[in-house]
């Protein structure tokens, strides 16, 4: 782990634009690695967070196939809306850019050659996965076939999504082609590959070794199965219509594999920033004082611990990252989140729904945060920790505060009491010594949580110091105090003011838009001016001091340093709620929403029954089925299934006990056409006796519904 590094190379994870941005993603990656980057500026470091999209691959070419556009259409289409959503939602990246762009294309391409022109490659011709029909070779997720490890039979060419085993196209176990259903052939192609077995002994003392104690267990668990299970080489180039050129001679019409190139995207992605910025892309990536830390999730953790690595030490001018601190998978309702089943809470459109409430699901995810094993996402978690935690605890807080300084001191920070009428030392008791003493330690003890990218438990820290202002407050019930000792008030509530003004900057990595606008209420701009001029006097006075200003009114170590944060004289603001309850009827809302994506889903992968053995002509013309229309229906005492219908068949009006009665009320069902198998061996239900049945089948959701004969066809007639 490096010491004091002089600047940080931050990377998210690249998302794929065949979709838009859900909660896995955030959860995973995006907001853990948004609170770290802000952290790191607020500490006055030199950061760059980088990021992009990932507009290569087989899952774009497979997303355009399916809405019949072409790649270019994906990525645009989506890059738009992913670009917009991270903007929305505040993640403070120094930039996004996408692999689709020449400087990526231009590095990619840099990169591979300098690895050919080094001997660094396999080149190996072999036989893959043809389609005939299509004419092409079938890249992994074009194949699907049966798992030779667990038998599900939608395992993909590289991966079984449910035992996790990670395949080869050829070990499935009788595949087929998505493109055209047909079974593919294997036919010869040349490839170069990225010989990782020689990198075994590098990884293992660099990592295994070198990392035993500060990379998290899940991550160093993955790679030490993956070593010790012995490296293989890994193919680099791809039989692909979309991606980067592989750029040597005999290579025409073979791609680049997206798994190499997206990760140099973090390098391309520098080298865009730091020519828009003036800066030297450089030292970002090659200077040993660089600290690199890669967030992902743990489906990426091979690539950015194993095959990346190996990547930039074949390079050989590359730093290797510092740390991959990766999250297990957040679940939504109890099941796995999923793009092509539109089981997700999309960004975008949360951000619809909820309002200015950005902060209430980085607050959700980051304490709900899948670090060590897989969470789970409910809405009704999510409205509590809202109403309960940011309301009631930071919210409630807040306002009392702000409230209570606007009524008894017209919004002014009180000067706290004083030993003599004449003024000198604030005569703070011993638990206004105490508070102070424990606020000042806050900073040091969510600094430890973040820097070893414990960010649940840093937001745990964050919130207790709303708790230590709510407990004070509580404690000391200046409201009651103020009618016998309205002195002691005053330094009640700076000691409250003090707190707040802590938590305006405490939060920020945390909940970015409360930050700013607590800031806009305690009017905190307004001090700049008094904190430099502060400054300036001490030193004229030749007191030790430094500007306490540089880019913000408040830093992260001023709270630490500073027992007043928030001097008195100066005026806040009116007071605003900074959160707002979310009601029972919101929640349900999406609770619904999911509810129909279920329902869809099961329609879309409902299977027909199979065909019946074949019956002769003579067999169906025994059945009399004949339209009829109910008269009545009634429930079966102590029956919940049954229903007891008198029908009128054309013929007769007769007695049929039915089992639908969990699925339609008496009511609902008088006067429904119906068609009646009426030649059906009378039976006794429950000492009723049945003679007849009424036809029914499923919808797509799964719900009983009528056969229905048209409306002008009379009651008894048959159907033949």
């Amino acid at each position: 782990m490096i010491q004091n590094p002089k600047r940080y190379t931050i990377t998210a994870a690249l998302p794929y634009t065949n979709g838009p941005i859900h909660i896995g993603h955030l959860a995973g990656v995006y907001v853990p690695a948004d609170i770290y980057s802000r952290y790191l500026r607020l500490q006055g470091k030199d950061v760059a967070f980088i990021c992009g999209s990932d507009e290569h691959g087989v899952a774009i070419s497979m997303k355009a196939k399916k809405e019949g556009v072409t790649p270019q259409e994906v990525i645009d289409k989506y890059d738009g809306i992913i670009r917009k959503s991270f903007a929305d939602f505040g993640i403070s990246f120094d930039n996004y850019s996408r692999t689709s762009a020449k400087i990526h294309h231009d590095t990619a391409q840099e990169f591979f050659r300098k690895l050919y022109d080094n001997g660094d490659f396999i080149e190996e011709v072999t036989e893959q996965l043809y389609d005939a029909k299509a004419d092409q070779f079938l890249a992994d997720r074009f194949v699907v076939g049966t798992c030779p490890r667990c038998g599900n039979d939608g395992a993909y060419g590289d991966q079984c999504e449910n035992c996790g085993s990670t395949l080869n196209a050829t070990d499935l176990i009788n595949p087929k082609s998505t493109i055209t259903g047909e079974t593919p052939i294997l036919k010869k192609t040349k490839h170069w590959f990225l010989p990782l077995d020689r990198y075994t002994e590098f990884l293992r003392e660099w990592i295994l070794v070198g990392h035993k104690n500060d990379w998290k267990p899940n991550v160093y668990g993955q790679v030490k199965s993956w070593v010790d299970g012995g490296l293989e080489p890994r193919a680099v180039t791809r039989d692909l219509d979309w991606g980067i050129d592989v750029p040597v001679e005999g290579a025409e019409g073979k791609k680049l594999y997206v798994w190499f190139d997206a990760p140099i995207g973090y390098i391309s992605s520098t080298k865009e920033w730091a020519a828009r910025e003036g800066k030297d892309w450089e030292p970002y990536w090659k200077d040993e004082d660089t600290k690199l830390v890669h967030f992902i999730g743990k489906d990426n953790i091979v690539f950015h611990c194993i095959i990346f690595p190996a990547m930039l030490k074949a390079e050989g001018s590359y730093i290797l990252p510092d740390n991959v601190p990766a999250n297990e998978f957040l679940n939504l309702e109890g099941n796995k989140l999923s793009t092509s089943k539109n089981w997700a809470v999309w960004l975008h459109e949360y951000l619809e729904e909820f309002p200015e409430k950005q902060d209430v699901l980085r607050y959700a995810l980051t304490s709900n945060a899948p670090e060590t094993k897989d969470n789970d996402f409910t809405w009704k978690d999510f409205q509590a920790r809202n109403n309960n935690e940011l309301v009631a605890i930071f919210g409630n807080f807040i306002n009392r505060v702000v409230v209570l300084t606007n009524k008894y001191y017209e919004g002014y920070v009180p000067t706290p009491s004083t030993l003599t009428p004449e003024g000198g030392i604030p005569n703070f008791s011993d638990y206004d010594n105490q508070v102070l003493t424990e606020l000042k330690a806050y900073p040091a003890v969510i600094s430890s949580s973040v820097e070893r990218y414990r960010f649940r438990e840093a937001l745990g820290e964050l919130m207790n110091v709303a708790r230590l202002g709510n407990k004070y407050l509580a404690d000391e019930e200046p409201w009651k105090v103020m009618k016998d000792n309205p002195e002691r008030v005053k330094t009640q509530m700076y000691v409250a003011l003090q707190i707040a003004a802590a938590l305006s900057v405490l939060a920020e990595p945390f909940l970015p838009f409360t930050s700013k606008k607590l800031s806009k209420i305690l009017n905190l701009g307004d001090l700049k001016e008094y904190f430099e001029g502060f400054s300036k006097f001490l030193k004229e006075k030749n007191h030790d001091a430094k500007d306490i200003i540089i880019d913000k009114v408040l830093g992260w170590n001023d709270i630490a340093e500073n027992s007043d944060l928030i001097p008195a004289g100066h005026k806040i603001g009116e007071a605003e709620l900074l959160f707002a309850k979310i009601e029972d009827e919101e929640i349900q809302k999406q609770i619904e929403k999911l509810e129909a994506t279920k329902t869809a889903n099961l329609a879309e992968s409902k299977q027909p029954e199979p065909q019946k053995e074949l019956i002769q002509f003579e067999d169906f013309a025994k059945m009399d089925i004949r339209v009829g229309t109910i008269l009545e229906a009634e429930k079966m005492p102590k029956a919940n299934k049954l229903l007891v219908l008198k029908v009128d068949t054309g013929i007769d009006v007769r007695t049929i006990v039915s089992g639908i009665a969990e699925s339609f009320s008496p009511e609902e069902i008088i006067g429904k056409r119906v068609s009646v198998l009426a030649n059906l061996a009378p039976r006794a239900l429950r000492g009723v006796e049945s003679q007849g049945m009424i036809l029914m089948t499923t919808n797509a959701e799964g719900k009983l519904v009528f056969i229905n004969p048209d409306a002008d066809a009379p009651n008894g007639e048959t159907v033949n």
